[in-house]
């Protein structure tokens, strides 16, 4: 039986519900594709125009751009070689699009999570074509002392890692302070 007359048979409230799952999954698939995109055009002006000696002064020496290749990953950390950060982030990916499509009607997880999805692919893709990440916006951040550890410049960072980062942030801040409330006006009492 051809595929348009089973369409056809099909009640109109079951493809109104296809059609609606489609939308609630194609705004975050989009997020996605327009992180890696802005991310690997950027990538590609650091890689044109700065080189590894210099710094482009944007707001004196506050705010930067600086080229840098990180092996390893965020904020400064070397757990071991780029190619474990590589497979490590692909595993994770496979989490965060399972959640991305089981809270794909809840759009203040969604969306952050493809945020996230995105950054990590961005840096995904720098760890396959060159074995390690393009980092370039580097900014003075005021000094941490905290036990015997000193950080007197924040770590050079990309967009991917500004999605990834201020995604988690914003989850952390949903899920902590205003989740709960909207689940306990849900529940009876």
């Amino acid at each position: 039986m051809p595929d348009s007359v089973l369409n056809a048979n099909l009640p109109k409230r079951i493809l109104k519900l296809a059609n609606s799952d489609f939308k609630k999954i194609a705004v975050p698939l989009v997020i996605v594709l327009v992180v890696i995109l802005i991310d690997q055009l950027t990538k590609f002006w650091a890689l044109e125009t700065l080189d590894n000696n210099n710094s482009i002064e944007v707001i004196g020496r506050f705010f930067m751009f600086t080229l840098v290749y990180n092996e390893g990953g965020a904020l400064g950390t070397n757990f071991g070689p780029s190619t474990y950060y590589l497979i490590i982030s692909i595993f994770i990916l496979f989490f965060v699009f399972y959640y991305i499509f089981i809270n794909r009607h809840l759009s203040q997880i969604a969306y952050p999570l493809s945020f996230i999805a995105g950054g990590a692919i961005g840096n995904i893709i720098d760890r396959i074509r060159i074995g390690k990440v393009i980092d370039f916006i580097d900014v003075d951040f005021f000094d941490i002392n905290l036990f015997d550890y000193t950080l007197e410049r924040w770590w050079t960072f990309n967009i991917a890692d500004s999605a990834i980062s201020c995604s988690i942030v914003f989850l952390l801040i949903y899920m902590v302070f205003v989740y709960p409330k909207n689940e306990s006006k849900t529940i009876p009492k």
